[in-house]
C-alpha cells in the first residue's frame, strides 16, 4: 500500500555497531573509528549506532577498551548527529535480569556520556521488562524507542503488531521500530506491516532488519512506499549478508522521489573508501569470514536467525552428531511452542536450540533440561506470547513455583552492593555498571587498566628525572 503522503527517507548508519558486530564479532577498535567521524557527521543522518548489543562486553573482553571512553570519545567527534544504542530492557546489555536501580543508573550514566537514542528491546516483547528503561530514559530527556523482535507464527498477527504499536505508545516511549533480527520480513508483508501499524500509532517507526536471508532491498523498498519513517544501514564495505543494506545503495534507490534522503553521494564514497582497507584486512586474517556475505535462504525455510544455525552446528560436531542436523531443524519449532512461541533473538534463540539439541540427542524430548529452559518456564524472563506447554512444564520443573509478576518485581535494589564488592577498582563511577554487567570480565580489564596506568607513570618519571631505567 502506497503512502499518501510521502516525505524523505531518514537513515541510522550502523557501521559503528550492529555492522561489525554481525561481520566480524564486534572486534573493530575505537581508534580506528575516530578518523571519520568528522565526515560521517556531515551525512544528515537520522542516528549513528555506534554504541550497546555486544560492543560493550567486546571491548571489555576482547578490546581492552573501556566502553564509556568509547562513548565519549564517539560524542566529541559528533556534534550534530545524534547517537544511538541498543539496550536488551531488564537485561541491560547483560545476560541476566537486573534490578531497576541498575537500568536506571545505566540508562542515566548512556545518555550522560552521550547517547541520545536508546532503543529497547525484550526477546519475549513483553513490554513490562521495558518500562523501567522507558521510564528513565524520559526522565532523563533522551529518546526512547521501543523496537519489537519481528518473527512468525500463528500468535504473531497483523492485530498484534497493530495492538502492540497501541501499548507502545501508550507506555511513553518516542518512536517504533522493528526489528527483525534474522531477515524474516518479506517485501508485501512488510507493506501491509507498516501500513497496519501506521493507521493505530502516530509515532515514527523505523525498521531494521539484515541481508541474511537475500530480501533486505526490496523489503526496505516496499516498507518506504508504504511510509516508514527511517531505515537501518550500513556503509557499503561492511554491508550486506548478515548485516544491512548498503547505505548508498537506498540512498541511490530513492534519489529523485519523493522520498529522497538528500544525503550526498560524494561523502558516502568517503566514509566507503575510508572502511574499505579495513574490510580487506579483515578478509586477509579470517576475522570476515567470505561465509557471513552469502544468502542463506534456510533462514527463511526454517525461520532461524543464521547465528543460531552455524550454533547448532558447531553444537552437533562436539558430540559427533552432524548426521542429526536435520531432525533438530525440525526439533527447533516443536521446542519454539512449548515455550510459548517466543521471537528468536538472543538469549531465546540459544535456549530453543541448545534444547533441541539436546532433546535429539537424548532420544527422549526434555529428559534433560538446561537451567534457562528451567528459568523460561519459571516465568524468569517474562511472559510469552502464547501458554507454556502445560504437559511439558511440568516434566521440566515438577512442583515448582511458577512467577506470573514482571520478573524484576522479585529482584532487590542491588546497586550499592555491587559498588561495594567492586570499589577497590573504580576510576569513575561508570566502572561500576561495567562490573555489574561483567563482573570477571570487567575486573580483568580493571587490573590491565591499571597495569598501563603503571607503565605510563613509569614512562613519565623517566622523562621527568631519569630516575627509571627505559
Amino acid at each position: 500500500m502506497a503512502n499518501k503522503s510521502p516525505k524523505p527517507l531518514k537513515i541510522t548508519e550502523t557501521i559503528l555497531r550492529d555492522a561489525h558486530q554481525s561481520l566480524i564479532a564486534t572486534r573493530m577498535p575505537t581508534d580506528l573509528m575516530l578518523p571519520i567521524l568528522d565526515t560521517m557527521d556531515k551525512v544528515g543522518y537520522q542516528s549513528i549506532e555506534c554504541w550497546g548489543g555486544a560492543t560493550f562486553d567486546a571491548s571489555l573482553r576482547f578490546l581492552k577498551e573501556d566502553p564509556w571512553e568509547r562513548l565519549r570519545k564517539i560524542k566529541a567527534g559528533v556534534k550534530n548527529t545524534k547517537l544511538q544504542m541498543l539496550f536488551r530492557g531488564q537485561n541491560i546489555l547483560g545476560y541476566r535480569h537486573y534490578a531497576d536501580d541498575v537500568v536506571e543508573y545505566f540508562v542515566q550514566k548512556s545518555i550522560a556520556n552521550g547517547i541520545d537514542i536508546i532503543r529497547i528491546f525484550d526477546c519475549f516483547n513483553d513490554l513490562r521488562n521495558l518500562q523501567a528503561a522507558v521510564r528513565a530514559a524520559n526522565k532523563e530527556k533522551g529518546h526512547a524507542q521501543i523496537a519489537l523482535s519481528y518473527t512468525l507464527g500463528d500468535a504473531y498477527t497483523m492485530k498484534y503488531w497493530m495492538d502492540m504499536a497501541k501499548k507502545i505508545e501508550e507506555m511513553g516511549a518516542d518512536s517504533i521500530c522493528i526489528k527483525d533480527m534474522a531477515g524474516l520480513l518479506v517485501p508485501y508483508q512488510a507493506s501491509e506491516l507498516i501500513s497496519s501499524m501506521k493507521s493505530v500509532t502516530k509515532l515514527p517507526i523505523q525498521l531494521h532488519t539484515h541481508y541474511t536471508s537475500g530480501v533486505a532491498g526490496m523489503t526496505y523498498l516496499k516498507a518506504v512506499e508504504a511510509g516508514v519513517d527511517v531505515i537501518d544501514c550500513a556503509i557499503s564495505p561492511f554491508a550486506m549478508g548478515t548485516s544491512q543494506p548498503a547505505t548508498e545503495v537506498m540512498v541511490e534507490t530513492f534519489k529523485g522521489t519523493p522520498y529522497d534522503t538528500g544525503y550526498d553521494q560524494q561523502i558516502l564514497a568517503k566514509i566507503a573508501d575510508y572502511f574499505r582497507p579495513y574490510r580487506d584486512k579483515c578478509l586477509a586474517n579470517g576475522l570476515l569470514n567470505p561465509k557471513v556475505m552469502g544468502v542463506d535462504i534456510k533462514t527463511l525455510l526454517y525461520q532461524v536467525p543464521g547465528g543460531m544455525l552455524s550454533n547448532m552446528v558447531s553444537q552437533l560436531k562436539e558430540q559427533n552428531a552432524e548426521d542429526k542436523y536435520y531432525e533438530v531443524l525440525q526439533e527447533i519449532p516443536r521446542v519454539r511452542q512449548d515455550l510459548g512461541e517466543p521471537p528468536l533473538v538472543t538469549p531465546s534463540s540459544q535456549i530453543v536450540g541448545t534444547q533441541a539439541v539436546f532433546n535429539v540427542l537424548m532420544g527422549e524430548r526434555y529428559k534433560m533440561a538446561t537451567k534457562e529452559t528451567k528459568a523460561v518456564f519459571r516465568g524468569e524472563y517474562g511472559q510469552t506470547v502464547k501458554p507454556f506447554n502445560k504437559e511439558v512444564q511440568k516434566k521440566v520443573i515438577p512442583g515448582e513455583k511458577v512467577i506470573t509478576c514482571r520478573p524484576a518485581d522479585n529482584i532487590p535494589n542491588e546497586l550499592d552492593k555491587i559498588e561495594s564488592e567492586m570499589k577497590e577498582w573504580k576510576k569513575q563511577d561508570e566502572d561500576i555498571l561495567s562490573y555489574a554487567l561483567f563482573p570477571q570480565v570487567a575486573t580483568d580489564f580493571f587490573k590491565y587498566r591499571q597495569t598501563q596506568e603503571e607503565k605510563i607513570d613509569v614512562t613519565k618519571a623517566d622523562t621527568n628525572n631519569g630516575a627509571y631505567p627505559v
